[in-house]
C-alpha cells in the first residue's frame, strides 16, 4: 500500500501543527521549510484540512495555521480514508474494463488487504504520533535556521 504524497503531506502537516506548543500558530510557508515541500502544493493541502475541521487557518496580521482539534482526535485511518482513492485496482471501478473482472478473486484479496491496512491505521492518532515532540522540535528548527 502506498499512500499519495497528497495525503503523505497532509498527515505532515498535522504532525507539524501537533508539535507546536498549545495554542501556537505557523505558516504554510514555515511548513514547507521544514519539510523542503512546495508552498503552492502545501496552501491546497492546508485548505483541504481546513475545510474538514482538522486545522484552523486564521486570517490577518497574527494569523496562521494551528490545529482544529485535539490529537487525540484525530484518527489516522479515518484521514486516510477521507484523503485517498482506496480503489486499489481496475476492478473497483463501477465499470472495470478487466476481462476477468467478473470472475476474478484478486478483488476480494485486494480488499482483505486493504481493510487489514485501515485497520491498524485506525488503531493510531496523531497524538500517538507526537509522542516524540521533542526530538521532533529538534529537526524541525535545524530544517527552519539551515534556510
Amino acid at each position: 500500500m502506498q499512500l499519495t504524497s497528497y495525503t503523505d503531506y497532509s498527515l505532515r502537516v498535522l504532525i507539524y501543527t501537533g508539535n507546536l506548543p498549545k495554542g501556537g500558530r505557523t505558516s504554510i510557508k514555515e511548513i514547507a521549510i521544514a519539510y523542503r515541500l512546495s508552498n503552492n502544493h502545501l496552501q491546497k493541502i492546508v485548505h483541504a484540512l481546513g475545510r474538514k475541521n482538522y486545522i484552523q487557518t486564521i486570517r490577518g496580521r497574527n494569523g496562521g495555521i494551528k490545529l482544529g482539534m485535539k490529537p487525540e482526535n484525530i484518527n489516522i485511518g479515518t484521514l486516510v480514508r477521507e484523503f485517498e482513492d482506496m480503489a486499489l485496482a481496475d476492478c473497483f471501478s463501477d465499470h472495470p474494463i478487466c476481462a476477468i473482472s467478473s470472475v476474478c478473486r484478486l478483488k476480494g484479496v485486494l480488499q482483505q488487504t486493504n481493510k487489514a491496512f485501515l485497520e491498524v491505521l485506525n488503531g493510531y492518532t496523531l497524538a500517538d504520533l507526537l509522542i516524540n515532540k521533542e526530538a521532533l522540535t529538534e529537526i524541525f528548527q535545524a530544517q527552519i535556521s539551515e534556510r
